[in-house]
């Protein structure tokens, strides 16, 4: 099978399209025919080693030395089932999945093996496989701090890159909660950002949020460009400070990957898609991610 491999870490020149053996499920595995992945932070995070100091060696030890232990990566993905394991029963061939692979990597591909207790689900019926893979990363990353932050109905939010992978699926999410939302992004995403329910936009290169009167319950920085400091003057009294740079990764959970398929099927929320690829192009795709200009989701097409 056709796959991307990582073959060292570094630029998006690391990344070679090559022929690989395709895997065969064991007992309690699903065998995925991949239709569609995201390209997302954690991806590029893994392929430039984006790691602080003081985590280096025991990331290094975590991941591999000299290049990803699994070097096909991709952590997103959506497809159909072709074979199962003799020790499954949630999932039979045909069934259309979306899944998050976690450190197991292996979207940027023709075919994976999940694990059957792994954050697989069948996809939403709506939703096209690309739809479906861009979905779970920014859906269960909001998910998890806001869980940190304790939102709640009522509360003022206000969500720093807001027009991301993550920010568009936190303004739908703290929208769903009952949230008050003010999105912060450049004016090449505000009319996104209200389409998806942000009573109020600022546009970051003009304006300062924290000289503004208003104060918030929840400040989010959905893309890790936010310092603490600047941020602790627009705070309410006692509200959260969260972002997705160094407070931990978000934990992945069923439950969440269960809530955002029901949220979408009922129209609650939606993917947001900024850019289309093919497997060889990866690469280039790599490149725009990096580039900060992405609004929602890239997705590569397989």
């Amino acid at each position: 099978m056709k796959a991307m491999v990582c073959t060292q870490y570094g630029s998006p020149d690391v990344l070679e399209l090559r022929e690989v053996a395709k895997p065969a499920p064991k007992a309690k595995e699903l065998l995925v025919r991949i239709h569609a992945a995201a390209v997302t932070s954690g991806d590029i995070r893994v392929r430039t080693f984006n790691s602080p100091l003081l985590m280096w060696i025991p990331m290094r030890l975590v991941l591999g030395l000299t290049r990803p232990r699994n070097p096909i990566l991709g952590v997103e993905l959506a497809g159909v089932v072709e074979a199962v394991g003799k020790e499954v029963t949630r999932f039979k061939p045909g069934d259309r999945v979306f899944a998050l692979t976690g450190m197991r990597f292996g979207g940027y591909a023709e075919y994976t093996c999940l694990r059957e207790d792994s954050r697989v689900a069948l996809q939403p019926d709506n939703v096209t496989h690309e739809d479906a893979a861009a979905i779970l990363f920014g859906g269960t990353t909001a998910l998890h701090f806001f869980r940190k932050g304790n939102l709640r109905g009522g509360h003022k939010v206000l969500i720093y890159g807001a027009s991301g992978a993550v920010g568009t699926s936190a303004v739908q999410l703290a929208k769903h909660f009952g949230a008050e939302v003010t999105a912060v992004c450049s004016a090449a995403g505000a009319e996104l950002v209200k389409s998806l329910g942000a009573e109020r936009w600022i546009d970051y290169t003009r304006e300062d949020f924290t000289e503004r009167p208003e104060r918030y319950d929840i400040i989010f920085d959905a893309v890790g460009k936010l310092p603490k400091s600047k941020s602790l003057r627009a705070l309410a009294p006692g509200g959260s400070y969260l972002t997705v740079d160094g407070q931990g990764i978000a934990k992945e959970r069923q439950e969440d990957v269960l809530l955002l398929k029901e949220l979408t099927e009922q129209g609650r929320i939606r993917a947001v898609i900024d850019r289309r690829y093919t497997l060889k192009d990866i690469p280039e795709a790599h490149r725009y991610v990096e580039s900060g200009r992405k609004k929602g989701n890239v997705i590569v097409t397989i």
